[in-house]
Formats: C-alpha cells, sequence, structure tokens
C-alpha cells in the first residue's frame, strides 16, 4: 500500500473521515474500446487518511471510530464534500458515508 502524506495538516471533527481516492485503471469496454477520462464515474474505492475523534451520543460518550488512517474503504457513490489541500483532491464525509473496509 502506498504511503500517503498531507503536506496541510487537516484534523476532521467528530465522525467526518478524510479520504483520498484510489484512481482507477484505464476502463475499457468487453470489446476493448478505451473510455475517456471525462466519460469515466470517479472511484469509489479510497484511503482514508485522517480520521475524526468520533461523535458524541446522548449522553456525552464518545463512539469510537471503526475506520483508521491507512484504511481501504469503499464509500457511497455522493458521499462527502470534495476540497483540494495542497494541489491534492480529498473528500471529507461522514463514517457513515462509508460501506466497507477493504481487507487484502
Amino acid at each position: 500500500m502506498a504511503e500517503i502524506k498531507l503536506d496541510v495538516k487537516i484534523k476532521p471533527l467528530a465522525d467526518r473521515v478524510v479520504v483520498k481516492r484510489l484512481e482507477e485503471e484505464e476502463a475499457k469496454t468487453p470489446a476493448g474500446i478505451i473510455i475517456p477520462d471525462t466519460a469515466k464515474e470517479k472511484p469509489q474505492k479510497g484511503i482514508v487518511v485522517a480520521v475524526g475523534p468520533g461523535k458524541l451520543d446522548e449522553k456525552g460518550n464518545r463512539i469510537p471510530m471503526e475506520v483508521k488512517v491507512g484504511d481501504k474503504v469503499i464509500f457511497a457513490k455522493y458521499a462527502g464534500s470534495e476540497v483540494k489541500i495542497g494541489g491534492e483532491e480529498y473528500l471529507i464525509m461522514r463514517e457513515d458515508d462509508i460501506l466497507a473496509v477493504v481487507e487484502e
């Protein structure tokens, strides 16, 4: 797994997670036609680069996060807000928008 380093420190709040999208391999149709970048959908896989402390329950207790920095995740199609930090694009999303952790 490639190590991800942020030039700018970013600390997500509550149950938010910062994710760097993983680049998809070149897309081809079954007939072998290469799909241009403008027609491809953005990948729904990424690597967690920062994690918030977790949200508070109704009694004020902190609920720990299930994901951690370095986890490879699959997230909902329209999850999060895109931000550009130090020339790189990231997604800031709630932990609830993460559908699964990919284990290799």
